[in-house]
C-alpha cells in the first residue's frame, strides 16, 4: 500500500492497516527503525485492538423481568 506525503509531512495511514492496529482518532503511534533498516509504525497507547467478535458483542436492552416471564408462561398479565 502506497501513499503521499503531504507538503506538511504527514501521511494517510491506509484503513487496512488502520484496522488491523485498531487505529482510531486519539490513537498514540510510534514509529521504529528495525534491524534491517526498515521502519516499523506500531500502536503505542495501551489499549489492544478490538476483535472483530468484540465489535459484534452488544446488549440486548434491558428486557423483562423474572416475575413478568413467570407471569407470561402461566397465563397471566
Amino acid at each position: 500500500m502506497a501513499t503521499t506525503v503531504t507538503a506538511k509531512g504527514q501521511v494517510t495511514i491506509p484503513k487496512p492497516v488502520r484496522d488491523l492496529l485498531g487505529i482510531v482518532p486519539g490513537s498514540r503511534v510510534d514509529f521504529r527503525r528495525a534491524a534491517d533498516g526498515s521502519v516499523v509504525l506500531a500502536r503505542v497507547d495501551k489499549k489492544p485492538p478490538a476483535s472483530r467478535f468484540a465489535k459484534l458483542r452488544g446488549h440486548a436492552g434491558e428486557g423483562l423481568t423474572t416475575e413478568a416471564i413467570m407471569a407470561l408462561t402461566r397465563g397471566g398479565a
